[in-house]
């Protein structure tokens, strides 16, 4: 339990940290942060989290982590379901929490994309469905690279959390204008459920294409580093 918890409070936290981020200060008057603003609230969400709990449950706070890294036997399979679960509650609280501020804004009528992913008319750049599929798998995959990478036995010890961390930061920058960038179905799905612009139905493709990315990155480390 004490794992679940763990995944829940990390999802938690990058949800509200990333997620708030470019729901809050991105596009304030003036004075937002920016796409580079928001990548950096993403990884150091990672970042402190991986260290704060990442010794309790191995910091995933992310499904397509979760699976990745079970299909190279990082997670037991008896652990897949309840990692998934917590972390896909601690997306949802997030996102409630985060509706439940914006909504008290004195002028507020509508959450609108409320920094939900999306191909199509909804992704910021406009971008299709295939350039969305190709950059997900693609982004994803390198992020279980990095991981696996990080963590690897051979890797300087206690550096993994900057490195991965970094790595979602720049996932971020490459990823903002294409679909707002998920990598992770938890993150895709909590804010999925409150956003007013049809995200839902596009939800599948941030579930399959993280999920699919992360065993191509996970099999990819698994053959590189082989024997080493």
């Amino acid at each position: 339990m004490k794992k679940l918890f763990a995944e829940f409070f990390g999802t938690f936290w990058l949800v509200f940290g990333g997620c708030g981020s470019a729901v809050f200060s991105a596009a304030y008057p003036e004075l937002g942060i920016g796409f580079t603003g928001v990548s950096l609230a993403f990884g150091l969400t990672v970042l402190t989290m991986a260290y704060a709990v990442g010794p309790i449950s191995g910091g995933h706070f992310n499904p397509a982590v979760s699976v990745g890294l079970w299909s190279v036997g990082k997670l037991p399979t008896k652990d897949i379901l309840p990692y998934i679960i917590s972390q896909v509650l601690g997306a949802i609280a997030a996102s409630l929490v985060l509706y439940f501020i914006i909504s008290g804004k004195g002028d507020f009528v509508s959450v609108g994309g409320f920094a939900s992913n999306g191909y199509g008319e909804l992704s910021p750049g406009k971008y299709s469905l295939g350039s969305a599929l190709v950059a997900e798998v693609v982004l994803t995959a390198f992020f279980l690279i990095i991981i696996l990478g990080s963590t690897h036995e051979n890797a300087p010890n206690g550096f993994a959390p900057i490195a991965i961390g970094l790595g979602l930061t720049l996932i971020h920058l490459i990823s903002i204008p294409i679909t707002n960038t998920s990598v992770n179905p938890a993150r895709s799905t909590g804010v999925a459920l409150f956003a007013q612009n049809g995200a839902l139905s596009q939800l599948w493709l941030f579930w399959v294409a993280p999920i699919l990315g992360a065993i191509i990155g996970a099999q990819i480390f698994k053959f590189v580093s082989k024997n080493n």
